[in-house]
């Protein structure tokens, strides 16, 4: 376990403002909620963020998410658990997460394309990048994981 480094809410509460707000406009575009927390989690195991990987599989399971697809995520391709759109939206993020390794392949990107508008693709890839952003926050300043609870619906 380590411990938090920077409480960076309280540090730049006008920068996490700004991406709070991102968050929203990106979570309001039209895309399916429960996609946008299968990207948020598999983005959250792919670069190791304890502090998401709680959160998102929180949020995903309040929001109606079954506990076997969360625990099938990480082995998203060896399973008939998840929708054509799923699976274009899971191997982009994987590639846009990843982005070191290819680039994000036309092959990956054609996948994609066949499910997703122009405009849904580049809603989706800002939800990634966003939740690569929270990441990299979380990793870099250590919040403590674990305590997190998802807001009440209804």
């Amino acid at each position: 376990m380590h411990e938090q480094r920077i409480n960076y809410p309280a540090a730049f509460p006008e920068g996490l403002k700004a991406l709070t707000q991102l968050g929203h406009v990106i979570n309001n575009s039209g895309l399916e909620a429960s996609l946008m927390e299968l990207v948020k989690m598999r983005s959250s195991q792919l670069n190791g963020c304890a502090f998401c990987i709680d959160m998102h599989s929180k949020d995903a399971m309040a929001a109606g998410e079954t506990t076997q697809r969360l625990f099938a995520l990480d082995a998203w391709r060896e399973t008939t658990f998840f929708t054509p759109r799923e699976q274009a939206a899971l191997a982009w993020t994987e590639a846009i997460t990843n982005i070191q390794q290819g680039h994000a392949p036309d092959a990956v990107y054609a996948q994609v394309k066949a499910q997703f508008t122009e405009g849904e693709i580049v809603r989706l890839t800002l939800a990634i990048t966003q939740i690569n952003t929270w990441n990299r926050l979380a990793i870099a300043f250590r919040p403590p994981a674990g305590n997190y609870q998802p807001p009440k619906h209804g």
